[in-house]
């Protein structure tokens, strides 16, 4: 059921440059904790806060804040859908995911909803700050490794790659990651290493990748990628 969004005053009227911000989070008691934190200074104020999609939006309507703050809202991820829909309604809306874990594959879907960030739930005020102001001029809000990993992947769309046809559906980017790691000899632990995930997000990764070249082993899969990349030279 929607409930009302809280809108808040502001305990800071009379401060100059103060951030006005837009906290959205199912767990009441996480918004408490969070403006609580953000707040501590008087930089930044929250302006309202919402549970859900319907009064989220209503409150950006009503308050035209600064910067809306999403609880990516594990392990539905309810939050990228409310980021598509903002950037939908209110497409100047600058949007920061916020969430309990580092996961990648996450923070790439949450940038590709429209976000200029994505930070940890529990980052101490000084990062937390500095990723917020960043956000607000224009800087990506975003970790050194999760950068990384958007080069990278910029740098395999732009690399010539041989493209399977599986009959099971195409490759997912992440699942093309997996595969080319395979190929190189790389073991589940590896991987997840080296592309910061889960292992049993590795593993699902691994299956959809069988299934899709409709074949029961990781050397199956092996042989007819390389037999592939062969031919591309």
């Amino acid at each position: 059921m929607s409930q009302t969004p809280s809108i808040i005053d502001s305990p800071k009227a009379g401060a100059q440059a103060v951030i006005r911000l837009v906290l959205v989070d199912r767990d009441a008691l996480a918004r408490r904790a969070m403006r609580e934190a953000i707040t501590a200074t008087g930089e930044f104020v929250v302006a309202a806060e919402a549970a859900g999609e319907d009064d989220a939006i209503a409150a950006v309507r009503s308050v035209n804040p600064d910067l809306v703050l999403i609880d990516i809202g594990y392990p539905r991820l309810e939050g990228i859908a409310l980021g598509k829909e903002l950037r939908r309604q209110l497409p100047a809306t600058r949007m920061v995911f916020c969430s309990i874990t580092d996961d990648q594959d996450t923070a790439v879907r949450a940038l590709r909803a429209g976000a200029v960030g994505y930070v940890r739930k529990d980052l101490d005020y000084g990062p937390l700050s500095r990723a917020l102001r960043g956000a607000l001029h224009g800087e990506a809000a975003i970790s050194r490794q999760l950068g990384t990993r958007l080069i990278d992947e910029l740098y395999r769309q732009a690399e010539p790659h041989p493209r399977l046809r599986p009959a099971g559906g195409a490759l997912t980017g992440r699942e093309w990651e997996v595969l080319d790691l395979l190929i190189d000899g790389a073991g589940t632990a590896e991987i997840a290493q080296r592309l910061g995930l889960a292992l049993e997000t590795v593993r699902s990764h691994v299956k959809h990748v069988l299934r899709k070249l409709g074949v029961g082993t990781r050397g199956e899969a092996i042989d007819i990628a390389r037999r592939l990349r062969a031919r591309s030279y």
